[in-house]
């Protein structure tokens, strides 16, 4: 059995030395992967093309719009294509293991397909041929508003009943107990697009132990919906409401009462924060030092993935909140490192959203021959990472004992890459 020579390691309590670890290799600065806690696989296909005005307050519901029109284009041979370019990216960023939120189930006109989890099982294949570990996060999305409107012609291809979402989720679950690097936990798509009798049901009907997820206050009209709908404001709600406990991550949670920020930290959820989507969409910003303050728990997603790097989504985080508070190193306490606070905390939130037990998915070995790391220690190894370059200054990454990228490259880029193209190539030509 081959060993992978650690000379640092990262672990939550400090660096440590002189490390072997599955694999044949080694590396002077490793980090564990991290969990990337929030994808929509389907919308790296449309990155940097819904970036002209449409209206003259263009907001997240006109993106929204761009959205539909692009989704209904997949079927499950593109969105497999889409999906290994997009893990293959998300990989040579450093991320280990996907949360794949995921409700583009059936065909453009909402029939589902002869396999009623073909889209799914897309998404694994993705994986499988990519090597990422996957948290298949199939979504319930059953109704247009808090009103309980229908969903209109775009989105019934998202649709399920109850019955049969369980149907599928209990399949995919069946499916997926003999690969190792494959979970299956159930999602929500939000409070507008599920009624409570909807939630309640679904949840009395899976194992206890599942992850669970959910879109929450990411935009302003949402909460004032929710609150003309049903008195109160959604997290408020969703916490007196649903049993949230440390199973679950709320993604986004972007518009916050001090109360439901307190709520959320003492309910143990995790908030999957992606940073890059909330800033390209005109989201908001989180109370993050407030959250922190109240031993509240956050992830990292890539959500819509304008940005697949994991180093980029930490530092918009962090100047994000320079920003809103007009001062320097935020998500630090305490005088310590500001990237080794924000990658602790994703790392440590990651594993929760997705399901993970403490044992990481993969290893990480930065470049230490990078400039940005010339002369760099343990001591600032993670704020050069963070905040002291452009690109992703990472040599390898290991999944499962396997070297899956080698020289920045995933071992699969060029036969990936190549099927992508010709995939895009299709979907705008229709």
């Amino acid at each position: 059995m081959h060993t992978f020579h650690a000379e640092h390691l990262w672990r939550p309590d400090g660096w440590a030395r002189d490390v072997e670890l599955a694999g044949a290799g080694r590396g002077r600065f490793v980090l564990p992967g991290v969990v990337d806690a929030h994808s929509h696989a389907f919308q790296r296909a449309m990155a940097g093309m819904a970036e002209r005005q449409t209206a003259a307050q263009d907001s997240f519901w006109t993106w929204r719009e761009t959205m539909y029109r692009f989704a209904a284009r997949l079927d499950p041979d593109s969105l497999q294509a889409v999906a290994a370019q997009l893990y293959a990216e998300l990989l040579e960023a450093g991320y280990t293991r996907v949360c794949e939120f995921h409700y583009l189930h059936h065909a453009p006109d909402g029939r589902p397909y002869a396999d009623p989890a073909a889209m799914s099982r897309a998404l694994v294949a993705a994986a499988r041929e990519t090597g990422i570990g996957l948290t298949l996060l199939p979504t319930l999305y059953m109704q247009g508003g808090f009103d309980g409107r229908p969903l209109d012609a775009r989105q019934m291809r998202f649709a399920h009943s109850v019955d049969a979402y369980l149907r599928l989720v209990g399949m995919l679950q069946a499916e997926a107990l003999d690969d190792a690097r494959v979970r299956v936990g159930v999602a929500f798509h939000s409070l507008r697009a599920v009624p409570p009798e909807a939630l309640r049901a679904v949840l009395d009907a899976v194992a206890p132990e599942l992850p669970v997820h959910i879109h929450v206050a990411e935009q302003t009209a949402e909460v004032d919906d929710c609150v003309a709908a049903r008195g109160a404001r959604p997290v408020a709600w969703l916490l007196d409401n649903a049993p949230v406990d440390a199973r679950w991550t709320l993604v986004h949670a972007t518009h916050l009462e001090p109360t439901e920020v307190q709520g959320i930290a003492r309910s143990g959820a995790t908030v999957a924060l992606c940073p890059t989507t909330e800033a390209n969409l005109g989201d908001g910003l989180f109370p993050l030092r407030d959250f922190l303050d109240a031993g509240g728990v956050f992830s990292i997603g890539t959500d819509s993935h304008v940005s697949t790097s994991l180093a980029e989504e930490l530092k918009m985080l962090e100047y994000g909140q320079r920003l809103a508070h007009r001062r320097r190193n935020v998500a630090a306490a305490g005088g310590g490192s500001t990237g080794e606070a924000l990658f602790a905390a994703a790392l440590a939130g990651g594993r929760r959203s997705g399901g993970c037990d403490a044992a990481a998915d993969g290893v990480v070995v930065l470049d230490a021959e990078a400039p940005r790391f010339a002369g760099a220690g343990t001591a600032d190894v993670l704020d050069r990472w963070v905040f002291a370059g452009h690109g992703e200054a990472i040599d390898e990454v290991w999944v499962g004992g396997e070297r899956l990228v080698a020289q920045g490259r995933h071992r699969e880029r060029t036969a990936i890459a190549a099927r992508y193209r010709a995939a895009i190539a299709r979907l705008l030509a229709e």
